[in-house]
């Protein structure tokens, strides 16, 4: 009831802000407000909610689908994100010595993923960073925009909105009395929908339903699809190789702004002794690590998110990577049933109307 209330009361505030953020975007669509298109060909991956949705699992789906490509080569796709949490401002290419503190804990983790076969990139001005791109290296055919739906200041040549399944934006307000960085309608300039986070076997009834709550904000030809996540098994700070034998009772330890669907996989494949929760993009102090391993239980193994991991392995010594019980749950983005086959294919029709 407290709640109830609460957001009533914020309500007047929500509608404000919603229409500042609309006048923000008339602004852009009237082109009183300049967006820049780069000749690059750029895809942009954002939500219209505050928090995680699965961003990063989209945009290294994204990733590993161009290195597959045949005709791949090395440095020919490229991602730029604001880098949030860092405490570096301009643009920035990541490499072997940043930390998540120089570039941010995602741009981190993505290079160390697929440093050797893209460009990872930061900078909260997109437009120049983009420039940037190009004039370093005139090689690059593609550019992944992370988190960019609401920076106008950029025209991505295809818009991806995700939608997390469990956090419907058509059940949503604008902030402060929502999770809405802008207005329902906002959806609008999205090329395609991904509701993401979905469960494996989402009847074919239930998207439909969803589809067509989604419908009266998006036009009418904008295509939806449905994804999950997929969680492979954990892997060792140490060796950086799977060791799912070795994972039995484990401390969950996450810095996310949605844990939930994490804590409930974890609860299924695991012995769930505790989570401890931080807050999204926590910047961890040794301090915190130590509170941690201090209270493990006897047996049971530390258990982290790929984006945490980039930071409390920076707190390690060589020794202790070694020896302590520290592993991390690597996640995919997987498209459910037939909506993969129709998701690549949609993104191979974008990419040859941008020709």
């Amino acid at each position: 009831m407290k709640r109830f209330i609460y957001k009533c009361l914020l309500l007047p505030f929500s509608g404000l802000y919603g229409l500042i953020m609309d006048m923000r975007n008339w602004l852009f669509n009237s082109q009183l407000l300049k967006s820049y298109q780069s000749p690059i060909y750029t895809i942009s991956v954002g939500n219209l909610t505050v928090g995680g949705t699965g961003k990063t699992p989209m945009v290294e789906f994204l990733i590993k689908r161009s290195i597959d490509q045949s005709s791949y080569t090395a440095g020919a796709t490229a991602t730029l994100s604001r880098g949030y949490g860092r405490e570096t401002t301009g643009f920035q290419l990541v490499s072997d010595l940043d930390t998540a503190s120089t570039v941010g804990d995602e741009p981190l983790q993505m290079y160390r993923k697929f440093g050797a076969d893209i460009r990872v990139s930061v900078g909260e001005r997109r437009a120049p960073a983009l420039q940037s791109l190009m004039h370093l290296y005139p090689n690059i055919k593609e550019v992944l925009l992370d988190d960019a739906f609401q920076h106008r200041a950029v025209q991505p040549h295809l818009s991806i909105l995700l939608m997390d399944y469990n956090r419907p934006f058509y059940q949503d307000y604008p902030f402060p009395a929502g999770r809405l960085r802008e207005r329902r309608h906002g959806a609008r300039r999205a090329d395609a929908i991904v509701v993401t986070k979905c469960p494996n076997y989402l009847a074919v009834a239930e998207q439909m339903q969803i589809t067509a709550k989604i419908r009266p904000y998006t036009s009418a030809e904008t295509p939806v699809f449905f994804a999950g996540l997929h969680y492979g098994q954990p892997v060792s700070f140490a060796a950086q190789k799977a060791g799912a034998d070795d994972v039995q009772q484990v401390v969950l330890v996450s810095g996310l702004a949605n844990p939930g669907p994490l804590e409930l996989y974890v609860r299924e494949a695991f012995t769930l002794r505790h989570h401890i929760r931080f807050a999204d993009h926590h910047a961890y102090q040794r301090t915190d690590l130590n509170a941690v391993l201090e209270k493990l239980p006897s047996g049971a193994v530390v258990l982290t998110t790929e984006k945490d991991w980039v930071k409390l392995d920076a707190l390690l010594t060589a020794e202790e990577r070694d020896t302590l019980p520290l592993f991390y749950l690597p996640v995919a983005m997987q498209l459910l049933d037939s909506h993969e086959a129709a998701f690549s294919r949609f993104l191979t029709t974008a990419r040859l109307k941008n020709r």
